[in-house]
């Protein structure tokens, strides 16, 4: 199986499934001298866990983390540094929820795929490597671009702008999401839309049925420059890292789909110095990147989140070892939605995106041009608090 490292100079390499014994991840890239704890990651990883409210699965993983290498006196010191996560709610009983269903295709999963490419020797427990338990493993990883972005003053959020058809208002604050996404279990920083979006899903989760959404991700403090011409472009890179997520269908830049119903006029944006000789613009249209380079102004996309496929509703399918139609009710575990828990899931692979691309930009100013400004890898023994 190939494709499970991802980036070119911040490398993530990650590896487990669903049931299997645990979770490992490998991050290879990292410079030394960061102050990094188990803490720093754990705190990302509880925010994707499942079993926190009733629109998510109640698979109970508490997805504990241990650092096993790569930090020394909790400073990074150059080398890979590698992470666990054991799986510890896998009991006999709910594996052999799976053996029911192991020869049959559930509609929406990956399972027919794997088939082809694997045959018998597949993980069929949970989706295996397919499931998006992997997912953790990004999460993991993506706390420690975080942690690198931080210094050089990136900030990154995410939030659920739409969830079961219902939408947050468009007007939203960067002060409101940043305040407001996280103190509902839908992650909308529009309160009054998330109650109605929790509710919803509710009412279709008990007939069986599950929602999908729309999640926005910003990213602000990005410098401009990142991003290298024709097949690595910036926005390539994130679309690349977005849409390897499992259960994201689409994604769109800025203005997204909307720019192809507009003139030219209407959909340019104009740049101009403000008071301080700075370069800004008077939209974003282009989502923070233009020619797939990153433009200074906050670069903005939202991704679509397709309803998760497990539902309890009777579905027709077949049994790729008896090679015969049947039906299939799934008894499984399910998230009624996984929109919210996606959230720091595209969070995790934006920073990883963005520190990746950063590293690659200060490494070609520093070989062609007179370095201004932090580089990523200096002043290795600063404090926690920055001083």
């Amino acid at each position: 199986m190939q494709g499970n490292t991802f980036g070119r100079l911040f490398r993530v390499t990650a590896s487990g499934e669903s049931y299997g014994p645990a979770l490992q991840i490998i991050v290879d890239g990292v410079p030394p001298g960061l102050y990094l704890t188990e803490a720093d990651v754990q705190r990302e990883l509880d925010r994707r866990r499942p079993g926190q409210s009733p629109i998510t699965s109640p698979r109970q993983e508490k997805d504990r983390v241990q650092i096993v290498s790569g930090v020394f006196e909790c400073y990074t010191t150059g080398a890979p540094v590698g992470m666990i996560i054991y799986n510890v709610d896998t009991k006999p009983y709910h594996i052999k929820q799976y053996a029911k269903v192991m020869e049959r295709v559930r509609p929406g999963h990956a399972d027919y795929t794997f088939h082809i490419k694997y045959g018998r020797f597949r993980d069929w427990r949970g989706a295996g490597r397919s499931s998006g338990r992997e997912t953790a493993c990004r999460v993991a990883a993506g706390a420690i671009a975080k942690k690198l972005l931080e210094r050089e003053g990136i900030k990154i959020v995410a939030y659920t702008k739409e969830m079961a058809g219902i939408q947050a208002r468009p007007d939203l604050t960067w002060d409101e999401i940043l305040t407001n996404t996280e103190k509902n279990a839908a992650r909308c920083p529009d309160i009054e839309m998330s109650d109605r979006m929790i509710q919803k899903t509710l009412e279709i989760a008990r007939k069986g049925d599950t929602v999908g959404g729309v999640v926005e991700v910003i990213a602000r403090g990005v410098p401009a420059g990142l991003g290298e011409p024709v097949f690595d472009k910036l926005t390539a890179a994130l679309a690349h890292a977005m849409l390897s997520i499992g259960a994201v269908r689409g994604i769109e830049f800025g203005g997204g789909f909307e720019e192809a119903r507009r003139t030219g006029s209407q959909n340019n944006d104009i740049p101009y110095y403000d008071q301080n000789a700075v370069v800004r613009f008077h939209s974003n249209n282009a989502g923070g990147m233009l020619g797939g380079i990153s433009t200074g102004a906050d670069i903005v996309f939202r991704i679509a989140v397709k309803p998760t496929s497990t539902i309890s509703i009777d579905q027709q399918t077949i049994n790729v070892i008896q090679r015969r139609n049947e039906t299939l009710a799934a008894e499984t575990r399910r998230d009624p939605t996984i929109v919210p828990r996606v959230v720091p899931v595209a969070e995790a692979m934006t920073a990883m995106v963005i520190v990746d691309h950063l590293m690659m930009w200060n490494g070609y100013r520093s070989l062609y041009h007179d370095m201004e400004g932090p580089q990523i890898g200096q002043e290795v023994l600063a404090s926690p608090d920055g001083e």
